[in-house]
């Protein structure tokens, strides 16, 4: 069982969520033979309060 993990920054529609979680299931099946039935993927959203890069938070990006 494929078990995929994905962390982003929110702010993307449920279609753009959607189509991203299809082609990387896609992708696994293409690449290991496995059923799509078998392929997880979590995404966890963090607030851009939450994620910081260099010392800065995203969110006191301009």
């Amino acid at each position: 069982m494929p078990l995929v993990h994905i962390d982003l920054i929110e702010g993307r529609s449920p279609e753009q969520l959607k189509g991203m979680v299809k082609d990387v299931t896609d992708a696994i099946v293409k690449n290991t033979g496995a059923p799509a039935e078998h392929v997880h993927v979590v995404l966890n959203e963090m607030a851009k309060e939450h994620y910081a890069v260099g010392g800065i938070l995203k969110s006191d990006e301009n």
